[in-house]
């Protein structure tokens, strides 16, 4: 599931996309967001069956804790220790993450919502490095007349997202070092929800009283501070069914398989102290970072002539991609787990920069513009944030209207010809009229359906001459 997932992200092939796109559906997040009802009932099914296998088994942040787990496990044995439930800590944080998901306040739910933040570390971190290594494998095929491999831009979509994946990596990584599956049964909220289901689980890890020697090696390699061997107990909320304590047993105590009827060891008349050895806080803070954008350098001719970079034109409304509907759907739908951003081939989405949107999909056209033949997001997208499209449907749908700007006309500047946007408009919403005694655009915002291919290919630089303004609600032609 891990492997799989982070195919998906890196964009490895598109085929990959279309034959285990589900990975991504079948998420608990998403499934819920984009109202997949039997998707839903299927993961609570499986935790009422087995437990919470959910988050050792599908969720790839979970999966990827394990794996530093394991690696700190593999230079020191036995370092966990059974600690109590902070009911009160991730009660809050569920109850928080919920009611900012149902106003649509993404800056918290994005941050935390556990699909999300593996996908933006694969795409921001991860995927510049396969793409280098895609690079590398080209242009060795191309000095030996191979060309099996095609290269890859690579370029930073926002700084932003970049230092957020950063601190996001660390934080996991250090609290998986340290402490196992902190994250998981502290802060997730999808890890708090599934616990009220997996206490009621049918199949669960218990003790055998006859058999057990009290070794505690069971609560020593439990991940997820679950186990109390002394009490011969196991907090069904908080275990993800990892099986690492039936492997470390050596007396057979435990089991994992329906309850026996009598209670193998009685249940223990007072609370267990709060020892607080584990600081359940670290990272929760830290989520924030500067916003910059930084883009290389274009050449052409060989490199004898550089084209200055065009300056992102500030958009009154930003543009949300064909099949989203409106940016309040964006809203109240989107995790910002940037699969979009990683499948789209024109360049054309990155993550948001703004507070109300932080880091979810918008349009920019500095880098392409957004062909009408292309669905690639539409069909990625696991939440309904963005519907699925057809290209036919894709060129009556209406994502905002170009704007011309006179004062950086090139025809009225420099007393040149031009006509880039109305030669390379797709829906002929652009016109060449005269103005002054020269050919300037005319725009039909009727016809517009905001795909940028004028803004991208108009030469004027730094500031093109014209722009694209996105509409609210998406409106067919």
């Amino acid at each position: 599931m891990l492997v799989l997932v982070t195919l998906l992200f890196l964009g490895v092939c598109w085929r990959i996309n279309l034959w285990f796109g589900f990975v991504a559906k079948i998420q608990f997040l998403p499934a819920v967001l984009s109202f997949n009802v039997i998707v839903v009932l299927l993961l609570l099914l499986l935790t009422l069956l087995f437990g919470r296998l959910y988050c050792s088994v599908i969720c790839p942040l979970g999966i990827m804790q394990d794996c530093f787990s394991w690696l700190h496990g593999r230079f020191k044995k036995n370092r966990f220790s059974y600690s109590p439930e902070k009911k009160w800590l991730r009660y809050i944080v569920l109850g928080v993450f919920v009611v900012l998901l149902i106003i649509g306040v993404t800056p918290v739910t994005t941050l935390l919502a556990p699909y999300s933040a593996y996908g933006r570390i694969v795409n921001s971190l991860f995927k510049p490095l396969y793409d280098m290594l895609i690079n590398g494998l080209a242009h060795y095929e191309a000095s030996h007349d191979l060309y099996h491999f095609s290269e890859a831009e690579i370029w930073m979509r926002s700084v932003t997202t970049f230092v957020v994946a950063i601190v996001t990596l660390l934080a996991l990584a250090v609290l998986a070092w340290r402490h196992g599956r902190t994250y998981c049964n502290t802060i997730c909220p999808v890890g708090t929800f599934l616990s009220f289901f997996a206490r009621f689980s049918f199949l669960k890890v218990h003790f055998d009283a006859d058999k057990c020697k009290q070794c505690g090696l069971c609560e020593k390699n439990c991940k997820a501070s679950a186990i109390d061997f002394k009490n011969m107990k196991v907090d069904y909320s908080r275990c993800v069914v990892c099986g690492d304590c039936l492997e470390k047993c050596s007396f057979d105590a435990l089991h994992y398989g329906r309850m026996p009827k009598p209670a193998v060891a009685p249940e223990p008349k007072e609370e267990p102290v709060d020892e607080g050895r584990r600081s359940f806080l670290i990272g929760a803070g830290l989520m924030t970072a500067a916003v910059a954008t930084a883009q290389p350098k274009i050449k052409v001719d060989g490199g004898l002539a550089v084209i200055e970079d065009k300056v992102v034109p500030e958009r009154k409304t930003p543009i949300t991609p064909p099949g989203s509907i409106s940016a309040q759907n964006m809203r109240h739908h989107c995790t910002a787990c940037q699969l979009c951003v990683s499948a789209c081939p024109n360049n054309v989405l990155r993550p948001s920069k703004s507070l109300m949107t932080f880091m979810q999909p918008e349009m920019s056209f500095e880098r392409g513009y957004c062909r009408p033949e292309c669905t690639r997001c539409s069909q990625v997208c696991p939440t309904g944030a963005i519907r699925r499209i057809t290209p036919e449907e894709k060129t009556e749908v209406h994502a905002g209207y170009a704007v011309w700007l006179k004062d950086n006309c090139l025809p009225l500047t420099d007393g040149v010809s031009c006509g880039n946007c109305a030669r390379h408009c797709p829906t002929g919403a652009i016109q060449m009229v005269d103005s002054e005694g020269v050919k300037v655009p005319s725009i039909d915002t009727q016809k517009c359906i905001g795909c940028g291919a004028c803004e991208h290919l108009c030469p004027a630089r730094p500031f093109s001459a014209i722009y694209v303004e996105g509409n609210v609600m998406h409106h067919l032609q």
